[in-house]
């Protein structure tokens, strides 16, 4: 198949780890060159957020990103694209209109790119498979005025699950959001995960990992690594830490990696101040690291060197982080909510707690530092787990079904010369 991937603000090819890099580029990066290995071809569709990228940017064998002028060309939060999506949709329409350039299938990754999706579908007749990898009533029931996206999303996203021929859930609680809350038909949705790359992330040698972080070998370390934003919970995770001190003796040397910056900056990521003030309050500041944005590859020694990660957010469509964990070896301490209370599982491969509840967090940490058999038996069926489940080898197969599925003759194309709104399908 010849497939187009569109996501409009997550690039396969950015840095991970800032407020607008995180498990969607992850997701597209990897489900794209699996999908290539299985013999498709792949075009990544994303907006040009910087005047030096060019056109079109080799990725991997048989994947290529393309990058969509559309609007300034320099970073734009999310939060503020969608009045530029009208100009994605029509400069990717008349892209995809050459013959030479059709595409089988066309999967969205969030709802704007699920506007874009919906234009070529109908000019061009092309499939549209879609995966909104958060949902905005869902977004705005935890974050309430905090959620700074437009009040037209969960519009769009009404529309665009009536539109889709296939919708991929991330999750069981993902599918049960998009039926209850959505109206979604439960026969066109289809449950796909996430998945890791264990050739990327694997286990190595604790004292190894260590050794090239520079941590003692007595410390008990705790991680937190990914996106800095108050919705990732990490101040609960801080006051975890406080608790464990308090309540039950046990000092525990947090690292959190994550961030705007190598260096970690509280003026280029603020979350980095908040998250400081709490960690003095707790009268644990010495005991909290922030580490900075780190590369990919630097990952599984973080992973590696740690007793226990811990990520406990207010709410998540999927969460790729817990599977990084597990696949090196790590437990996990999760909070019980979207997909991370169907990939941890609880007393198994780490623990399920609910979200902000410090002292639940403190007392699972303190039963890792009774008994290290016990964290070690749950890395090992986190590594078991993770490849019997989550590979992106299977994760592609499963799309590629999905793909498969909403194949149709495509249809005469059909020249519009409508000037709808970025806020309608």
């Amino acid at each position: 198949m010849k497939i187009a991937l569109i996501s409009e603000h997550a690039s396969p090819l950015a840095t991970l780890g800032g407020v607008d890099s995180g498990g969607q580029n992850v997701y597209v990066a990897h489900l794209s060159r699996q999908l290539a290995r299985r013999g498709h071809k792949v075009d990544v569709f994303t907006r040009c957020d910087d005047e030096a990228l060019p056109g079109i940017v080799p990725f991997d064998r048989s994947v290529r990103v393309i990058h969509i002028p559309a609007g300034p060309r320099r970073h734009i939060a999310k939060e503020q694209l969608l009045p530029y999506m009208q100009e994605f949709s029509l400069r990717m329409a008349n892209y995809c209109s050459v013959p030479t350039r059709r595409y089988d299938i066309v999967h969205a990754n969030f709802f704007m790119s699920g506007l874009v999706g919906a234009r070529l579908q109908e000019e061009l007749g092309i499939p549209l498979v879609i995966t909104f990898h958060a949902l905005g009533k869902v977004r705005r029931l935890h974050q309430r005025e905090a959620d700074r996206f437009p009040a037209a999303r969960m519009a769009i996203e009404e529309q665009l699950v009536r539109r889709a021929d296939r919708i991929v859930a991330e999750c069981p609680q993902d599918r049960d959001d998009l039926i209850h809350l959505y109206d979604a038909a439960p026969d066109k949705i289809d449950v796909v995960g996430c998945g890791v790359d264990i050739d990327e992330l694997s286990s190595v040698s604790r004292s190894a990992a260590r050794s090239t972080l520079g941590l003692d070998d007595d410390d008990f370390v705790v991680l937190q690594l990914g996106r800095l934003v108050p919705r990732k919970g990490i101040d609960n995770v801080i006051r975890a830490i406080g608790c464990l001190q308090r309540d039950h003796g046990i000092r525990a040397r947090l690292l959190v990696v994550g961030g705007e910056s190598i260096e970690p900056d509280p003026i280029i990521t603020p979350e980095i101040g908040r998250l400081a003030a709490v960690a003095d309050a707790e009268n644990v500041r010495e005991l909290v690291t922030f580490v900075g944005q780190r590369a990919r590859p630097e990952l599984r020694n973080y992973y590696s060197a740690s007793d226990v990660f811990i990520t406990t957010p207010w709410y998540e469509p999927f969460g790729i982080t817990p599977l990084e964990s597990m696949a090196c070896g790590t437990p996990v301490i999760g909070a019980a909510v979207g997909g991370i209370k169907h990939t941890v599982i609880d007393e198994v491969t780490g623990y399920l707690v609910p979200p902000k509840d410090p002292a639940a967090v403190a007392e699972r940490l303190a039963r890792f530092h009774r008994n290290a058999e016990l964290a070690r038996a749950f890395g090992r069926a986190g590594i078991r787990h993770v490849r019997a489940n989550y590979t992106w080898e299977q994760i592609a197969r499963q799309m590629t079904e999905v793909y498969a599925s909403t194949l149709r003759p495509p249809r005469a194309l059909i020249h519009s010369s409508s000037d709808e709104s970025a806020a309608t399908v």
